[in-house]
């Protein structure tokens, strides 16, 4: 009998879904039309079921790149909770504004944080390219990132439909068969408050298309269709060349956020 238990416990722990960790840097607007001050969001949970949301610790680095200057913004962060559809975690938000015309690149390197279930620890490098008026000027740029995603298609000027495509990078050069994680903010954050909506934009017909999975090509390129409007995250897993932290396993990931909008 205790056999039999113990085997039915190991066949539902395998056969649970495991959906993603994803570190965002959220904001309403990726294509600003008068610049202003903006309400950024930085969470560390899982956009598409809006479900555990892991405590963030102090970030490491937090920047951002106008026209080739960067800004150091770690005193603009400031600690919040922010409220999931299942539990709170520590987070943090930023208030930055931007007023000249052209791309505004933010960029994350979060604390590592302790997977304990699977006892690796995990960094997720994560970048937003927002444009302010239309005008081009960074997005195309890798920020030189230790793990990045360099984008080959303006992540702010996506209709529903379109293809993004993407370079993933190691220490500034393509990474090989890179595998990638995909996922969709399917539960918009609510405005004004820390915390995700409760009603879904989309329904996952199973598991597997919560967390979709996607490669990179011998030259660290991939593409995806977005096949709905709203916020759509790219992490390319151990992109890093770091793999160890305090003893134990890292996985050092790129992430990047792209928004897709419907044609009227």
């Amino acid at each position: 009998m205790l056999r039999f238990l113990l085997t039915a416990a190991l066949v539902l722990t395998m056969s649970a879904p495991a959906f993603a960790h994803f570190q965002m840097i959220y904001t309403p607007e990726a294509a600003l039309v008068d610049g202003g001050e903006l309400d950024l969001k930085l969470v560390f949970t899982h956009p598409f079921e809006a479900g555990h949301t892991m405590d963030m610790g102090q970030p490491e680095q937090f920047f951002m790149i106008s026209k080739g200057k960067k800004t150091d913004l770690m005193d603009t962060l400031k600690a919040i909770t922010w409220t999931s559809l299942t539990n709170s975690g520590a987070a943090y938000e930023a208030k930055v504004k931007v007023r000249k015309m052209g791309d505004v690149v933010f960029c994350l390197v979060p604390a590592p944080y302790l997977e304990k279930e699977e006892d690796i620890y995990i960094q997720q490098i994560t970048k937003v390219v927002l444009n302010n008026k239309g005008l081009p000027t960074d997005w195309d740029s890798p920020v030189g990132l230790p793990a990045e995603i360099a984008p080959l298609d303006k992540p702010y000027a996506l209709w529903t439909g379109n293809v993004f495509r993407g370079v993933v990078l190691r220490d500034g050069k393509p990474l090989p068969d890179a595998e990638i994680e995909v996922e969709y903010i399917n539960h918009p954050p609510v405005p004004g408050k820390n915390e995700f909506s409760k009603a879904a934009n989309a329904e996952a017909p199973q598991d597997a298309f919560v967390t979709m999975g996607i490669k990179a090509d011998a030259n660290g390129q991939f593409s995806f269709g977005i096949p709905k409007a709203g916020w759509w995250g790219f992490c390319a897993l151990g992109a890093g060349s770091a793999d160890k932290y305090e003893g134990k396993e890292l996985s050092q990931d790129a992430v990047i956020w792209v928004q897709a909008k419907d044609m009227k």
